[in-house]
């Protein structure tokens, strides 16, 4: 009579169902901490201003594309020097960390974007960088043969650029679902039962083989007169 238990017929992945549920765990737990994270981070507001370097009479025009890209280089620099920390009510640092210069490599533009708490904020500090960008270059212009004009002012951000609660959710959700997935291909597998162990000894040793039948000896029969 058979007296293995059922349960030892069943895959490996029925036998532990809790070695699954590590991985909708993880989903859960990356969703919340994600969607707290985005609930309690303040939110940023960007705001863009646009200067334009132009050459001065009798100069060379493709030298505008290149006093563009060092301009790009130096402009949180330059705005520090002069006053654009004033213009803007924040501090040097504060310039340096949340303004961005970019370049274009077609056109002799800079495009100067500040972030803020504040919407008012962020575009007090792109228009100050855009400013002291202008009077700098006003002051050089004799050396350089080039200015700056000023080619758009910043407008006044409507809606923050931070990721909002549910992205930051789904952010989080995914994050934690590829760790969740990492735990388990790592996750060392556990032993097998005795139970089971000995079953699986039982199923796979080979069954004996039936005894050979030792041959015959043959009777003496008397030989015929």
């Amino acid at each position: 009579m058979n007296t293995t238990p059922p349960r030892a017929f069943l895959p490996a992945g029925l036998r532990s169902p809790g070695r699954w549920a590590v991985l909708p765990a993880a989903v859960l737990a990356g969703a919340v901490l994600g969607g707290g994270y985005g609930a309690l981070k303040t939110p940023e507001y960007a705001a863009t201003s646009y200067v334009i370097v132009v050459p001065a009479e009798k100069s060379d025009p493709a030298a505008a594309l290149g006093f563009a890209q060092a301009y790009g280089r130096v402009a949180t620099d330059i705005a520090v020097t002069g006053d654009a920390q004033v213009w803007a009510g924040v501090t040097a640092d504060t310039l340096r960390k949340n303004v961005l210069a970019a370049t274009s490599p077609d056109a002799p533009m800079i495009s100067i974007t500040a972030r803020s708490a504040k919407p008012a904020q962020a575009v007090s500090m792109a228009d100050g960088v855009a400013r002291a960008l202008v009077l700098n270059s006003t002051h050089v212009a004799g050396s350089t043969g080039v200015k700056v004009v000023q080619f758009s002012r910043a407008t006044k951000p409507v809606a923050p650029v931070s990721p909002s609660t549910s992205l930051s959710a789904l952010v989080g959700g995914c994050a934690g679902g590829l760790l969740g997935g990492l735990v388990l291909l790592v996750r060392p597998k556990r032993p097998a039962s005795r139970d089971g162990a000995r079953h699986s000894r039982q199923a796979t040793a080979p069954a004996p083989s039936a005894p050979v039948p030792a041959p015959a000896v043959a009777q003496h029969q008397p030989e015929a007169v």
